[in-house]
């Protein structure tokens, strides 16, 4: 099956591309071009945030597009969110109206009548953090945002909506792959009805956030174990016949979870998208599961230390 067509479903009215396209970090001279390449390769899931400082560029390359009739809005899914202030940077929370006046920028940004998925990116909001949710079911209930949900939420973060007497979120964007596998929050998004969206897919790659401006926040012992012919998954890349890349993108799209690949090369955007040819067997998905190692690298899940 082609990733055209391979989704996940959110809602009973909402199906979300199993690869999205990743924009965090490129740099801001590239953004347009590069979105524009992915949705032309075939990506029909397009990431950005507020706090990525790149949705006016996506926003061009959407519309640009649409305009040349490469794609039409209802086969294309967009998810930007929120930034929700950190009082512990001294950069003030927002308050539920200041949240709606936050997506009304994006939206303007974005060039767009509506988005498909809006996130509160960190569960940095504090005693914020009901209002800025309370926001967002305003904001479906508007028919500006067709879903909605949160990123690097805990269970604790999640239990507070639930306490409120407020609707779930549909989802939860939060960092998965080997290392960082989060069985016990994984499993409780399930048990809640709320999907899990994997990022940083490819943090056990020793290339990692090699380039200029992208330091990676990997120990040197990861970047080590992710290099050379020691490396698992490279064994199983050899094996399948595709990229270090594509068996940990075919992860978690096997688990279940929509993936977020990035990258400004067409060859490679191509091969992140090709993950339907081939299938990961029960033993190397069973040798995977050993591999987790708890926290991730990105963020700690409702600590947040650095943009994801």
């Amino acid at each position: 099956m082609s990733n055209a067509n391979h989704s996940i479903q959110l809602t009973d009215e909402i199906s979300i591309p199993s690869v999205g396209f990743g924009t965090y970090l490129i740099p801001e001279d590239a953004v347009t071009q590069a979105v524009k390449t992915a949705i032309a390769v075939g990506y029909r899931h397009i990431d950005t945030a507020q706090g990525y400082g790149n949705e006016a560029q996506v926003g061009d390359a959407i519309k640009a597009c649409l305009a040349d009739g490469v794609i039409t809005r209802d086969a294309l899914f967009v998810t930007t969110k929120l930034w929700p202030g950190n009082p512990a940077w001294g950069d003030p929370a927002k308050s539920k109206q200041g949240t709606i006046e936050a997506f009304n920028d994006s939206l303007a940004k974005l060039q767009l009548d509506y988005v498909d998925l809006f996130l509160i990116h960190a569960p940095s909001g504090g005693e914020m953090r009901v209002q800025q949710w309370e926001a967002l079911l305003e904001l479906r209930e508007m028919g500006k945002v067709r879903a909605i949900g949160v990123s690097n939420f805990s269970e604790a973060h999640i239990e507070e909506i639930k306490s409120a007497g407020l609707p779930l979120p549909d989802v939860n964007q939060i960092e998965l792959h080997p290392w960082s596998q989060k069985p016990e929050l994984v499993s409780y998004l399930l048990q809640n009805e709320i999907s899990a969206i994997a990022y940083s897919s490819l943090v056990p790659l020793s290339t990692w956030r090699t380039q200029e401006g992208q330091d990676s926040a990997k120990t040197d012992e990861m970047k080590a174990d992710g290099a050379g012919d020691a490396s698992p998954f490279k064994a199983m890349a050899e094996k399948y016949g595709v990229s270090e890349a594509q068996v940990l993108l075919r992860w978690g799209v096997q688990k279940g979870y929509p993936v977020l690949p990035k990258s400004t090369n067409e060859g490679r955007m191509r091969q992140n998208i090709d993950l339907f040819s081939f299938e990961i067997d029960a033993d190397d998905m069973a040798a995977i599961d050993t591999m987790d190692r708890g926290a991730g690298v990105a963020w700690a899940v409702g600590d947040p230390t650095e943009m994801g």
